[in-house]
């Protein structure tokens, strides 16, 4: 039997870490950490930093190549074979690394359980018969970040909110019936597809890390902004993680 902790790291500092994931860290007897392309090797080695500053040199962390999503395939047909290869990698590194069982941890940005896949893959291991334990330690999630970061609450007076990705938010617009929208995993700046007229942003990046920034402001003003600062950010670091808050000021054109 394999008992799978999956562990929200928040952004991946140490000051995010719940005492439940540093308990679940510490009783792990393998910590698979996953290697991505070469330009994202900063994210890499925040979870080797942290591994270090929770852990000190006593962890067994192991690192495995994290197969990539093939760009050119349709969206859904390309998540689905990119989570079987996944799952395929995790399986192998399993049966490497730990194949008597025990406890196993993965740490994963934000929280298991927002926009995240990690719960997925690990069915699939149990779809193909792996002996294999579930339980999840709850991390700060990028909404948590954002509306801490900016200070404000996430929604308005007994109001909801939509939350959604960059990709649909392009694809179908602004989502019905909401005044607030919060926008994870967009891969540019889909809030240029929005008339910009009576629309507030709270965007944020490397929330909770030294290399934060954040921008607000009237949509209309701010914009441009933020698409700078971003190519910026993104030039720098080779990566960049950014999430923001959309919320309707008054009519829309």
């Amino acid at each position: 039997m394999i008992d799978l902790h999956l562990i929200g790291i928040g952004t991946g500092s140490p000051d995010h870490l719940t005492r439940a994931a540093e308990k679940a860290m510490h009783a792990a007897d393998l910590i698979l950490l996953p290697r991505k392309r070469a330009d994202t090797a900063a994210l890499l080695d925040l979870r080797r930093a942290l591994c270090a500053e929770v852990l000190g040199d006593g962890a067994r962390v192991v690192e495995f190549d994290l197969p990539e999503r093939d760009p050119n395939a349709p969206y859904l047909t390309a998540v689905r074979d990119w989570h079987a290869a996944i799952a395929a990698a995790w399986a192998e590194a399993i049966a490497t690394h730990l194949p008597d069982g025990g406890r196993l941890a993965l740490l994963v940005w934000g929280d298991p359980s927002l926009y995240d896949s990690t719960l997925r893959i690990a069915d699939r291991l149990r779809c193909e018969g792996m002996a294999l334990r579930v339980s999840v330690v709850p991390g700060i999630t990028s909404l948590q970040a954002l509306t801490a970061a900016h200070a404000i609450p996430l929604n308005t007076l007994a109001e909801p909110v939509t939350i959604t990705t960059g990709r649909r938010l392009a694809e179908r617009g602004w989502p019905a019936d909401v005044d607030t929208v919060a926008v994870l995993l967009d891969g540019g700046c889909a809030f240029d597809t929005l008339a910009p007229e009576n629309i507030h942003i709270w965007w944020g990046a490397y929330l909770g890390m030294p290399t934060e920034a954040v921008i607000e402001g009237p949509l209309a003003e701010v914009a441009e902004t933020i698409r700078t600062r971003r190519a910026a950010l993104r030039a720098e670091h080779g990566w960049i993680m950014d999430v923001y808050l959309l919320r309707r000021t008054g009519p829309q054109p």
